[in-house]
């Protein structure tokens, strides 16, 4: 896992090995400035020349001068490194989660995608500083000062036998003893961000229920369940302070009074007023060396679990990849459905989809025809592969799928869903995900056959009119027409629409189709559709059921042949037969 996470660190290895080298720099100058103290303060006491002290004296500002230099220069070159390192990781999951398939998407929540990227990555962002910085200088003071101890202070270091286990050993149970708590709160968090944005996204049917209090109640238990969390394991945190104290106290009340006696006792011979004075400074040292390894173990062990939520989005592998040679150019518009069978997970017991065989051909306008749940959009997400097959194959432009550059594939289909996306930024913006280079007159001309240009003529900016996250400041009619517009400037080789003209009337639906034939006759187009009306002049018209194709042929053929068909109609139509033929 450290060695994984160390990759993202890339440009920033120079930063980080500055800061290590002036953080060691800094701790053996710490070190020193006690000696050499108690070595001016015995000096005073015996009244050498004032040369001799003032000497000292500049010795000692240099030495602090420096050891504060290298302090800053180690906390400028941690934080650009911790930053870098920060994001860098966020890019190397986002870039991860880019190569996932619907099938890895599934196994992550939104929201705990979103918290991994933000809370878990400053989590371990906040070790990785402490690692380098403070888990580098506390073990250098407690080691440097232990020795410096004992050499100058002899018996009177007894104090730090009795001193560093004790507060070791209870900086280590409280840790331990912390840990459960903040184990917890992550997947709160989890839970929390899921409310906020299922709260975000569906703020209309929220308010069109009036559930404002019942979501505001749900928001809350789960914000107090981490308040609850939090404060369990602070309170035991918070038991640093005062274990550090007693210690502290000890150290000094125990320097002093054997110090003085030994002092007074030898006449200053073996241990004096120097040396008495950096015993207490490095039993300072020693005990806040202890104290900020307890914070390390604790950010770590606590970081340990953000490391691990990270290292499974990294780890996971995404279950489609491309060929080993694959193929670059996809022919034509041409689909062949060959025994296919399909269900989401191997754990399913029953198949979305059962022995579909179809043959479309390239340039063909095809309808799908269904009741809700019976795998029109499971047939249709196989022909990009978003998913794979179970069973059987399916062949685009004379070739399977499987063969294909995965950007290839999906770069010659474009899908215009029910819910499409919009995202943030103008129209023209927008508009140019189906064509970088589309100029202007180009923008216009899709609009026009996706009968979207009058509405955006009419925003007082136009095609400069931004759009909100989620296109939350366009109707769901104008934001089909857009994606459908985007999509036309892709000039695909099959267009699938899945039902996305639902929120459009007939007649303007009829105009998209037409367009549809003067902008992209050679393209083969499918379309999914809940009204017959917008599948009944199709090349071919396909009635499915219970994840099977029920009846496939024209709309006057199936009429006569499907009973499922000539039902739908019917109801659509109040049993009436003004189009039965066609």
């Amino acid at each position: 896992m450290l060695k994984r996470l160390a990759k993202s660190v890339r440009q920033y290895k120079t930063a980080v090995f500055l800061t290590l080298f002036f953080i060691v720099l800094e701790a053996v100058i710490e070190t020193f400035i006690p000696f050499i103290t108690a070595d001016l303060i015995n000096n005073i006491k015996k009244g050498v020349e004032m040369e001799e002290l003032i000497k000292k004296g500049i010795l000692l500002v240099v030495l602090a001068v420096v050891s504060l230099c290298c302090g800053g220069i180690a906390g400028f070159t941690c934080a650009k490194a911790s930053s870098g390192f920060a994001k860098n990781l966020r890019n190397d999951i986002f870039g991860k989660v880019q190569t996932y398939t619907f099938h890895n998407i599934d196994k992550f929540s939104s929201a705990s995608l979103v918290t991994r990227m933000t809370t878990d990555v400053a989590n371990v962002q906040m070790a990785f500083m402490m690692i380098i910085r403070t888990a580098v200088r506390s073990p250098l003071m407690l080691i440097f000062s232990v020795v410096m101890a004992y050499v100058m202070g002899g018996a009177l270091s007894t104090a730090f036998v009795i001193v560093i286990p004790v507060l070791a050993f209870g900086l280590l149970m409280i840790g331990k003893k912390a840990m459960p708590a903040f184990r917890a709160v992550f997947k709160k968090y989890d839970r929390l961000n899921e409310s906020i944005e299922e709260n975000v996204r569906g703020m209309r049917v929220v308010k069109g229920f009036s559930r404002e209090e019942y979501e505001k109640e749900k928001f809350g238990g789960e914000a107090e369940k981490i308040r609850a969390d939090f404060t369990k394991a602070e309170r035991i945190v918070a038991l640093n302070t005062p274990l550090m104290q007693i210690c502290m106290y000890f150290n000094m009340v125990f320097i002093l009074l054997v110090g003085s006696k030994l002092a007074v006792e030898s006449g200053g011979k073996t241990i004096d007023v120097g040396h008495i004075s950096a015993m207490l400074n490095y039993g300072m040292q020693i005990l806040m060396s202890l104290m900020m390894l307890s914070f390390i173990y604790v950010m770590i062990t606590m970081s340990t679990e953000s490391a691990k939520r990270i290292m499974e989005v990294l780890n996971e592998e995404p279950l489609l990849t491309n060929p080993a040679s694959p193929v670059y150019e996809v022919a034509d518009g041409s689909v062949v459905f060959d025994g296919v069978s399909f269900k989401y997970s191997e754990k399913a017991k029953k198949n979305a989809l059962s022995d579909i065989n179809l043959n479309i051909e390239s340039g063909m306008t095809v309808g799908i025809i269904g009741g809700t749940g019976v795998g029109k959009s499971s047939l249709v997400q196989l022909i990009p592969r978003l998913y794979d097959v179970t069973e059987g194959s399916i062949r685009v432009g004379g070739r399977d799928v499987k063969e294909y550059d995965l950007d290839t594939l999906r770069g010659s289909v474009a899908m215009v869903l029910q819910k499409n996306l919009l995202f943030s930024g103008t129209i023209k913006e927008n508009l140019r995900w189906g064509n970088a280079n589309a100029t202007d007159e180009e923008l216009v001309e899709a609009c026009k056959l996706a009968q979207a240009h009058d509405f955006v003529s009419s925003f007082p900016d136009g095609y400069d009119t931004m759009i909100e996250q989620g296109g939350t400041n366009v109707s769901g009619g104008q934001k089909q027409r857009l994606c459908i517009a985007r999509a036309l400037l892709k000039k695909p080789k099959i267009l699938i629409l899945d039902d996305s003209t639902s929120a459009v009337d007939t007649k303007t639906d009829a105009l998209i189709r037409a367009g549809f034939l003067q902008y992209i006759p050679e393209t083969t187009k499918i379309i999914i559709a809940q009204r017959i009306a917008s599948v009944q002049d199709a090349d071919l018209i396909i009635v499915m059921d219970n994840g099977r194709v029920s009846a496939c042929g024209k709309h006057g053929e199936l009429l006569k042949t499907s009973e499922i068909y000539r039902e739908v109609y019917e109801q659509q139509t109040n049993g009436g037969d003004e189009n039965a033929e066609g």
